[in-house]
């Protein structure tokens, strides 16, 4: 996508937030029902209208839904001559039953959460849901309620005694064997923490915050802007982000179920190259990504407000913690292209994730890694579109990962030996 590509997209959808909400309260948003919004509602008309079946799309209200989100605001989906329809959803189980029931073609969604199913920790062993795409990197945080401040910031010492060792504390996360959970996890036992000791709960983003304002929790792991809000709101402080653990960790990646792959794979093409299109968009400049958080911010969407997602967006933390205001993060922060490193499913992220899955105690034996990850992850799928987009793809899958928090050296080749790993 050249700039000027990037600046034809944006002809026209330079609205003010007033404007957005206004034409956000076009689209009906139910209680107990999913909010629909049409990918281009946004956007000035780029090409005629998609002739095309629905595309339904799932999504969580969380910063990194912005690739998607801004594909449909910028025209990309209606370019590429598809009818995209994003439907917020309440929580990853009902994201996840969504997908295998065919009620959505393809999520936002946590890049862990096809490996959990399959494995039969979030779900009943099912293989039928697979990683296209990647779409962000880094970004998510750990948020303690304030009487804990003693814990600091990326201080393991201190925090494990501020924690008390985990006794008597309750921590959430938001999906068994998802990344927030693998973050959480990977947290306490490099404190040396048992994973017994602490009770640690699920509880779906948007709600981490009001669940530990009255008091369900000592504190939390999620997305974006859950961990600022919490700061500003002066009900936690963020403790330590995931980037902080994992340096480019992967986090949420498009997942389709194996239907959409099988019945619509052109389609399912052409919605992955207007995504890239919009990921390459989003870090192409700090004012690209101060308009996404105007439209994140708005109840369609996130439903926070844009300073408490732009921030983080732009990579400046303020941790609420005195001695240690604020965290500037610079090719660290949220990442969505990054040269293309960023959007290419690796095989060994999702091996990553079962060794830790044996680590942790949730599978008592080892899981067949490379059918796992070969079946799970559409390499080739995303190398065809990569190519088709002139996106650079890596040659680093199946290369050992260092992890920054403890200073280990995973390499996907030999999965047991960190699945031993006290």
């Amino acid at each position: 996508m050249t700039d000027d590509s990037i600046e034809a997209a944006e002809e026209g959808t330079a609205i003010s937030r007033r404007e957005v909400l206004r034409k956000g309260s076009l689209v009906a948003l139910g209680a107990a029902l999913p909010a629909v919004i049409p990918g281009g509602a946004f956007a000035r008309p780029l090409a005629k209208a998609a002739a095309s079946a629905p595309i339904k799309l799932g999504f969580i209200a969380l910063t990194d839904c912005a690739p998607i989100v801004m594909a449909g605001y910028l025209g990309f989906f209606k370019k590429a001559g598809l009818n995209v329809q994003l439907l917020k959803q309440a929580s990853w189980p009902a994201t996840r039953d969504a997908l295998l029931n065919g009620d959505i073609d393809g999520a936002h969604c946590l890049y862990s959460l096809p490996f959990s199913v399959a494995a039969g920790i979030g779900g009943k062993g099912q293989t039928a849901l697979k990683v296209a795409m990647m779409l962000n990197n880094n970004g998510q945080a750990i948020t303690l309620e304030n009487k804990l401040s003693a814990a600091g910031y990326d201080d393991l010492e201190a925090a494990k005694k501020a924690l008390a060792g985990g006794k008597g504390k309750t921590l959430a996360m938001t999906f068994p064997g998802g990344t927030h959970d693998l973050w959480l996890r990977y947290w306490l036992l490099a404190m040396g923490i048992p994973l017994d000791v602490p009770k640690i709960i699920p509880i779906p983003p948007p709600q981490m915050v009001a669940n530990m304002k009255v008091g369900a929790m000592d504190g939390y792991c999620v997305g974006e802007p859950w961990g600022a809000v919490a700061v500003r709101q002066k009900i936690g402080f963020t403790t330590i982000t995931s980037q902080d653990i994992w340096k480019h960790h992967p986090e949420k990646a498009l997942v389709v179920n194996e239907t959409f792959v099988g019945s619509r794979r052109s389609d399912l093409k052409k919605l992955m190259g207007a995504v890239l299109q919009a990921s390459k968009w989003l870090d192409a400049s700090a004012a690209n990504r101060t308009k996404a958080a105007n439209i994140l911010g708005t109840p369609n969407f996130v439903n926070a407000k844009p300073e408490e997602i732009r921030e983080r967006l732009l990579g400046n933390y303020a941790l609420g913690l005195v001695g240690h205001k604020k965290k500037v993060f610079h090719d660290d922060k949220m990442t969505y292209f990054r040269g293309g490193e960023v959007p290419f499913p690796r095989k060994s992220y999702g091996i990553w994730a079962l060794a830790q899955y044996r680590r942790f105690g949730y599978l008592k034996s080892a899981p067949d890694y490379d059918k796992l990850a070969k079946s799970l992850i559409l390499t080739d799928l995303y190398k065809e579109v990569a190519h088709a987009n002139k996106v650079p793809v890596p040659n680093d899958d199946m290369k050992p990962i260092h992890i920054k928090l403890d200073g280990a050296t995973f390499d996907p080749k030999k999965p047991e030996k960190e699945a031993r790993r006290k």
